[in-house]
């Protein structure tokens, strides 16, 4: 039983360090485990069969459509104004404080982030903008990065989230998408709070600016111009929390939404640009479902294997301590963010985590919050962060120069993943309260 387990991890290895891209390293190591099962034994059919019914057993779900369409609608609004709007609102509100700048970009990079599902369009769309005129105002340029870079994970936390959607996949759909939805709600506040005390401590340190006031009218001005961005969050969340509409339906209201807003109400998205945008849409698609596909592939031998008995067997022979074994997971968690995308981790090591903390009685609503800020963090750090290159990039800086100023955001977001860790009610009140446990 060991044959197979050590083939498809040398494989995986192998392929990664060839920088062979993550899907066909996934589902290349699949099939050579299956080979090394025994091949037509497995279950019948030859090795390449058996890996195609098994991608094609991942696609079988209702609740996929609800990616596309939550990634068509953040396109539309990543392409509508809508960053421009929500900087406008949230200077209203936190640019006359000393460090504002900073504290605007990160409360913008949450409303953006969590309206367009992802990380790494809230680092380029609010950090192309807030970076440049953080530079102009005398704030360092790679701190100016380290704020855009960590700030645009918390979008993954506050709903709605391709990220979330996939866990309830990879948990077999025991977990309801509505529930990790509102469940992630208060940790991704957290860790955007968090890192606005970083930034305050720092600014008063290096006597980053203060902004100014701005008349009353002007700020009623500039908060009208932002709400009907930030009513998506409400339509689909209070949609799904109310019975309207499950979270697929949810998506495809998103989508009409977007429509509406960036081509009637703002008018910066025209007829002749949709083509190109659902172009992107697909490819963007086309990648994820990909990684679903051969990731499912992957976690049905480690199934069959045992693996995941195997694993939790182990963890738990190591001590009865709950704290511990929690530690443990959520090292392995940080160092697998580091070298692989969130996506594919997440449909790798649920089904190899999930029993195990089961065993400890942790919810699963609680371990998807976890997992999930674990490859937050993941996103900001080398080699194969996203939004550290997206930042770096859009700063026009270098990752060396840009590590040591994101330490202390870091710090911040490993705290509050430790207390979000240990203390479940951080993760479960509002499901509990909306009666989703």
């Amino acid at each position: 039983m060991a044959l197979p387990l050590i083939v498809l991890i040398v494989c995986f290895i192998l392929l990664m360090a060839l920088n062979v891209p993550i899907a066909f390293c996934i589902g290349a190591a699949a099939l050579s485990a299956v080979v090394a099962v025994g091949g037509p034994e497995v279950g019948g059919p030859p090795p390449l069969l058996t890996i195609a019914q098994q991608m094609a057993t991942g696609f079988d779900s209702f609740a996929l459509l609800a990616i596309p369409f939550f990634i068509l609608s953040g396109m539309l609004m990543g392409r509508g104004g809508i960053a421009r709007r929500l900087v406008d609102a949230a200077n209203v509100f936190v640019g006359s404080f000393r460090g504002g700048l900073a504290y605007v970009n990160i409360m913008t990079c949450m409303l953006f982030g969590s309206i367009s599902g992802s990380a790494t369009a809230a680092v380029s769309a609010v950090g192309g903008f807030m970076v440049p005129v953080m530079n102009k105002m005398g704030y360092h340029r790679d701190f100016n990065a380290s704020v855009s870079i960590t700030a645009g994970t918390t979008g993954l936390l506050i709903p709605p989230s391709n990220v979330m959607i996939v866990y309830s996949l990879a948990t077999g759909g025991s977990v309801s998408i509505s529930a990790i939805f509102i469940a992630g709600v208060l940790p991704g506040v957290l860790v955007g709070l968090a890192l606005m005390v970083v930034d305050g401590i720092i600014s008063r340190r290096r006597g980053y600016g203060k902004g100014q006031s701005m008349p009353l009218g002007e700020a009623v001005k500039r908060c009208l111009a932002a709400i009907p961005c930030l009513l998506l969050i409400i339509i689909v969340l209070g949609g799904i929390l109310k019975g309207y509409f499950t979270a697929t339906e949810a998506s495809a209201v998103a989508v009409v939404y977007a429509l509406l807003l960036s081509m009637v109400f703002y008018r910066e998205v025209r007829i002749r640009d949709l083509p190109g945008i659902f172009l992107q849409c697909g490819v963007v698609t086309a990648v994820i479902m990909l990684l679903i596909a051969t990731s499912m592939s992957m976690s049905w031998i480690l199934a069959y294997e045992n693996i995941p008995q195997d694993i939790s067997e182990f963890l738990l022979g190591l001590t009865d301590n709950k704290f511990v074994i929690l530690l443990i997971i959520n090292v392995l968690l940080l160092a697998v963010g580091t070298f692989m995308d969130m996506t594919p981790a997440i449909l790798i090591f649920t089904p190899i985590l999930l029993p195990v903390v089961k065993q400890m009685g942790m919810h699963p609503i609680h371990f998807g919050i976890v997992i999930i800020m674990n490859l937050c963090i993941g996103l900001c750090t080398p080699p194969v962060g996203t939004c550290l290159f997206v930042g770096c990039g859009v700063a026009e800086t270098s990752m060396t120069k840009i590590l040591k100023h994101l330490i202390p955001f870091f710090l911040a977001m490993i705290v509050i993943l430790l207390l979000t860790t240990f203390v479940p009610g951080i993760a479960l009140v509002l499901p509990r309260y909306f009666n989703l446990l």
